[in-house]
């Protein structure tokens, strides 16, 4: 699918859209219990598999110089659990069901840049679904750079987005009314925050008052869809906290976040959400990533498509995806996006997911996850983290920071004497760095990248 052209503008300044300067821009239940454990009886844990399932890349799968046997060997080696696809490009549909039967893959499945095809959409979803393979819909890729004509009507860019809003509400209408469709999520269209006129788009379904010039009631989805891209003319250096802060659904967001697209639109300012509706309005990132160049060296790439799916998941995005799984090498300019190169070499990124994923792995489902009650006093701004629990009842506490330099020293409480613990650090392998013993609490070195504590279920005790 090509749907790089915006978002390399936007990355180093393009002037395309440039009169469509954006603005400064869920939390989970877990992201203030570390703090709180002990007053609320213990931080719940969310399944291991939830995380690992909300990691997405995007690939060509076998064309623009890419082969199917290579595509599968990555994303088997990455750990991804989703790829965006769609009927836009070449790839037939078979290759899309091989690479879920082979590297269990799931995919989104949308419309692409200017397409409006909902017929093919709609049959070549059935074949996907029947086979497994489908996650959710996908509206049309940002219209504010991909024009398009539906029911005879130009819309999109510097047009009415009346076109976009109806194609949208259509798409959402033949998911839900089909049989064997309609339990599958809608995710919006991206770069909604360009409507042009105030059709409505920065709502999943317009309320009631909204005075938006589709109806009141028209649903267009059901998680609003975001191209958070960190790296962005409104917050275009390295900083602590780089990919936390894109990942902020508030209005203190700098990039092309929740809120410009769906709080206050960024080209011409229509209200949306309130930032409290916001907070837990469902969302996922169907775009987002960095090139290597200049200040962002292959080690500050890694770290930040590392720390990039913790805060996603943390901050209550359900699905995440990075651009881009290879390098294209059918584009001009800067290509260095990619966990492989060209020649499918893997970057130092590819090699952290890697680890991370491996560390973390887990394919059954957990019934009803439990609870720890752990807590960290005095968490510095720049470390975050993420209770998680594996079917056989082990505990991932995950800790990450987020700061360009020098290390903080943090004190991890566990709420009880573990007999065995075990530490790994994803930036060194997939073997533990440390095992304890009889610890109630441990101190943690805490720089830019995650490490995760292991607490067997039945090696706990009182």
């Amino acid at each position: 699918m090509e749907i790089k052209l915006s978002t390399r503008m936007r990355r180093f300044g393009g002037s395309f859209i440039g009169m469509f300067r954006c603005l400064p821009c869920v939390l989970l239940a877990t992201m203030t219990g570390s703090l709180h454990a002990a007053e609320t009886g213990g931080v719940t844990a969310v399944r291991a598999t939830d995380f690992l399932d909300s990691i997405g890349t995007q690939s060509a799968i076998s064309v623009r110089g890419e082969n199917l046997k290579n595509t599968i060997a990555c994303a088997q080696y990455l750990g991804a659990r989703w790829f965006r696809a769609g009927i836009e490009g070449n790839v037939p549909i078979e290759q899309f069901i091989q690479l879920h039967q082979q590297a269990g893959l799931r995919f989104s499945w949308g419309l692409g840049s200017g397409g409006t095809n909902l017929t093919k959409l709609i049959e070549t979803a059935h074949q996907m679904a029947n086979a497994g393979a489908l996650l959710a819909f996908e509206g049309p890729n940002e219209p504010n750079n991909w024009g398009f004509t539906y029911e005879g009507q130009a819309g999109g860019r510097d047009k009415s987005w009346l076109p976009v809003a109806k194609l949208q509400s259509d798409l959402y209408k033949a998911v839900k009314s089909d049989p064997l469709l309609k339990k599958y999520p809608v995710w919006s269209i991206t770069e909604g925050g360009a409507e042009t006129d105030n059709v409505g788009l920065q709502f999943l379904t317009i309320p009631t008052g909204a005075g938006c010039l589709m109806p009141d009631g028209a649903q267009f989805a059901d998680f609003a869809n975001v191209h958070n891209y960190f790296y962005h003319p409104n917050a275009p250096g390295l900083e602590d906290n780089k990919t936390w802060n894109a990942a902020d659904p508030s209005s203190a967001c700098k990039v092309d976040g929740l809120y410009g697209e769906y709080g206050l639109t960024w080209a011409c300012h229509f209200r949306g959400y309130s930032e409290t509706d916001l907070a837990t309005l469902p969302r996922v990132t169907t775009e987002t990533g960095t090139t290597i160049g200049g200040s962002i060296t292959e080690e500050i790439h890694a770290l930040n498509l590392l720390s990039l799916f913790l805060d996603q998941f943390k901050r209550g995005w359900s699905f995440t995806c990075v651009y881009l799984l290879r390098d294209r090498v059918d584009e001009a300019g800067n290509q260095q996006f990619g966990y492989y190169k060209p020649d499918y070499s893997p970057r130092l990124a590819a090699v952290y997911l890697h680890n991370l994923t491996t560390i973390l792995a887990d394919s059954d489902l957990l019934s009803q996850p439990g609870s720890l009650n752990y807590s960290i006093p005095e968490e510095p701004a720049t470390v975050h983290d993420l209770l998680l629990q594996k079917s056989n009842g082990t505990f991932d506490l995950v800790v990450w920071g987020e700061q360009l330099s020098g290390t903080n020293s943090v004190t991890v409480n566990l709420g009880q004497t573990c007999t065995s613990i075990r530490v790994y650090d994803p930036t060194v392998g997939v073997t533990p760095v440390e095992t304890r013993q009889n610890v109630n609490s441990l101190t943690l070195p805490m720089s830019n990248h995650p490490l995760i504590i292991a607490i067997p279920a039945n090696v706990r005790q009182k």
